[in-house]
């Protein structure tokens, strides 16, 4: 990644340089295209790719240009992946020959299968902030409308669960 090009990039943008952001979704469109291509069947990389580009312009109010910001963008692909992939538990899909070459993306999968494990024994508050706020990259006041809970009381649940979450891995000897 180009973060600091990239950063430089972004404070343009939230500025008002339409110049730059065209450059800047140009990059990072490139950079989303190889990210999927590595992740997903070549028929998805492209819709990924795009989703992941509209998240950005719906979010970009939201990075903190005092911040890297590869891994800002990083969560971004990250999490618009994992929806392709519940995406794909969902949908049917075809037989596929035994020669076709894909990548292993079993440890993702488990990683958060994992992950889908441990927030299911934390009380659902929690639970349902950290996937929202962590997960989803909703703001904390996005969460706490949704959830109609009050910001505090979103982020001391964020905090709560965070800890335990961290207790319940070390529990069953995940490793960080």
């Amino acid at each position: 990644m180009a973060d600091d090009h990239w950063r430089t990039l972004m404070r343009a943008v939230q500025a008002g340089d339409t110049a730059a952001y065209r450059r800047l979704l140009v990059e990072v469109g490139s950079w989303l295209q190889a990210y999927y291509s590595r992740r997903l069947p070549s028929g998805m990389v492209d819709d990924a790719a795009q989703e992941a580009l509209m998240t950005l312009h719906a979010k970009r109010h939201t990075y903190d240009p005092s911040k890297p910001f590869g891994p800002w963008l990083a969560a971004i692909a990250r999490y618009k992946w994992i929806d392709r992939l519940r995406a794909m538990k969902a949908a049917p899909t075809e037989e596929l020959s035994e020669d076709l070459a894909v990548r292993d993306c079993g440890e993702a999968v488990q990683s958060a299968r994992s992950l889908e494990a441990l927030l299911e024994r934390l009380k659902p508050a929690q639970a349902n902030a950290i996937r929202l706020v962590k997960i989803e990259g909703l703001t904390i006041k996005e969460a706490a409308d949704k959830l109609g809970q009050t910001i505090s009381l979103v982020k001391v649940n964020i905090h709560r669960g965070l800890r335990q979450l961290g207790e319940l891995a070390q529990e069953e000897g995940h490793e960080f």
